[in-house]
C-alpha cells in the first residue's frame, strides 16, 4: 500500500494559496462570531489551504494527520456555502461510524451557532420515526453513516434535488469493500454537478485511483507521509514476551492512566469484553465498547467518557477514526493494529490539535517486526518505555 506521496509536501494540481486568518477567507459575519466563539484563533495548515478550494465550489482531496481541524475545515466550508433561507438538505456528510457522524453534526451545530443552521446526525441504531420527523421538518446538512442516509433517500425522506456538495470523510474507509456500494448508491442519487469533497488522514494509492470516477478535477491538498506521524506525540514499547504478560503491564500501569483519560486499543470484540471483565475483577475501573453494544449503551459510554466520568476505556478499532475527545493525553495498543495506517488513526487520539500525547505499544517478540515495519514507514522513532512515563503526560 505504498502512497506516491511520500517526496510531496502540499502536492497540489494548482498553487493552493495559503490565508492564514479566518477574517481573509471573506466568511460570513455570523459564521466567524461562531468560528471564534469555538476557541479557533488562526487557522491550521489544512484549513489555511483547503476553506477557499471549497467554498469557490471545487472537488478537494484533502489530507492531513490527526487533530488539525480536519472536521472544521469542511465543516467551515459547509457553514460559508449553505443557504440558510431554503429549508432543503443542501449538504450530505458520510461517515464509516455512527460516533463519528455524530460528532460531525455537533461542530456544525457548534460553529453555526449563530447561522440557525438545521443539521441531523441520520445514523443507524436510532428511531426511524424520529429521523423522518427532522427530515420533513427541513435539514440543511445531514451528517449520517452510508446504509441509514441511503434508506432515507430511497423512502423519499431525504430529498436530494437541492443537494450541492457530498462530503467523505475518513474517506479510505468509506472507499473501501465495505460502503462502496452504498456509496455509489447515494452518489447515484445526487445532482450531477453536485461537489465532492474527500477528508481522511491516510490516502492510499488506490483509493486515490478511485476518486477519478466520482470527482471533477480535484484539488489535492497533501501532507508528506514523515509530517503525519503526530509531533505531539511521543511514541514508546513494552516488551512482553507472552501475550499473558499484558495484562500484569496494564495493571503496573493504571495509576499513569487515569491521570487524565486514557484509551486502550485491542484487536477484537471479544478481547474487548475479556479485558473489561479481568480489569473490573481486579478491581480497577474501566469502561469498553465495540461495533456489538446496542447504540443507546454506546451513547451512554461516550458520554461518560467525554464528561470525564470514566476515566480509562478500553475499546476497538471503531474509536480509533476521528473521535476527539480532548483530555485523552495516552493510547495504549494492548494489541498492535493490523495494519499500518490504523496506527496513525488510533495514536492520533491523544494529543489533540498540538497538545502532548503519549503512545504507548504492548510489543509481543513476535510483534516486534510490525513494530518496526510502522516504524520505517512514518519514519518515526519508537523508543523503550522509560521509567518516568507519568511525568510525560
Amino acid at each position: 500500500m505504498e502512497d506516491d506521496l511520500s517526496n510531496v509536501e502540499f502536492e497540489t494540481s494548482e498553487d493552493v494559496k495559503c490565508v492564514n486568518s479566518f477574517d481573509k477567507m471573506g466568511l460570513k459575519e455570523n459564521l466567524l462570531r461562531g468560528i471564534y466563539a469555538y476557541g479557533f484563533e488562526k487557522p491550521s495548515a489544512i484549513q489555511q489551504r483547503s476553506i477557499i478550494p471549497i467554498i469557490k465550489g471545487r472537488d478537494v482531496i484533502s489530507q492531513s494527520q490527526s487533530g488539525t481541524g480536519k472536521t472544521a475545515t469542511f465543516a467551515i466550508g459547509v457553514l460559508q456555502t449553505i443557504d440558510t433561507n431554503i429549508r432543503e438538505t443542501q449538504v450530505v456528510i458520510l461517515s464509516p461510524t455512527r460516533e463519528l457522524a455524530t460528532q460531525i453534526q455537533k461542530v456544525i451545530l457548534a460553529l453555526g451557532d449563530y447561522m440557525n443552521v438545521q443539521c441531523h446526525a441520520c445514523i443507524g441504531g436510532t428511531n426511524l420515526a424520529e429521523d423522518i420527523r427532522k427530515l420533513d421538518y427541513g435539514q440543511h446538512v445531514i451528517s449520517g453513516t452510508p446504509g441509514r442516509v441511503f434508506d432515507m433517500i430511497s423512502r423519499r425522506n431525504l430529498r436530494t434535488r437541492s443537494v450541492k456538495m457530498l462530503i467523505l470523510d475518513e474517506a479510505d474507509e468509506m472507499l473501501n469493500k465495505g460502503f462502496k456500494e452504498q456509496l455509489y448508491d447515494i452518489y447515484r442519487y445526487l445532482p450531477p454537478y453536485t461537489q465532492v469533497l474527500l477528508i481522511s488522514a491516510t490516502l492510499p494509492h488506490e483509493i486515490l485511483e478511485m476518486t477519478t470516477k466520482f470527482m471533477t478535477d480535484p484539488i489535492r491538498i497533501l501532507v508528506k507521509r514523515d509530517e503525519i506521524t503526530l509531533e505531539g506525540i511521543k511514541q514508546f514499547f513494552v516488551a512482553v514476551e507472552r501475550e499473558e504478560w499484558k495484562f500484569d503491564t496494564l495493571c503496573d500501569l493504571y495509576d499513569t492512566l487515569t491521570i487524565t483519560q486514557a484509551v486502550i486499543f485491542c484487536n477484537t470484540k471479544r478481547k474487548v469484553d475479556w479485558l473489561t471483565e479481568k480489569m473490573i475483577e481486579a478491581n480497577f475501573t474501566v469502561s469498553s465498547m465495540h461495533g456489538d453494544m446496542p447504540q443507546k449503551e454506546r451513547d451512554t459510554i461516550m458520554k461518560d467518557f467525554r464528561s470525564g466520568q470514566s476515566r480509562v476505556l478500553i475499546t476497538t478499532d471503531v474509536w480509533a477514526r476521528g473521535i476527539d475527545v480532548q483530555q485523552v493525553s495516552l493510547v495504549i495498543n494492548y494489541d498492535l493494529p493490523n495494519n499500518r495506517e490504523l496506527y496513525i488513526h488510533r495514536i492520533g487520539r491523544s494529543g489533540r490539535f498540538g497538545r502532548k500525547g503519549v503512545a504507548i505499544n504492548f510489543v509481543k517478540n513476535d510483534d516486534i517486526r510490525i513494530l518496526r515495519d510502522i516504524e520505517q514507514y512514518y519514519s518515526t522513532q519508537i523508543d523503550e518505555m522509560p521509567m518516568n512515563v507519568s511525568d510525560l503526560i
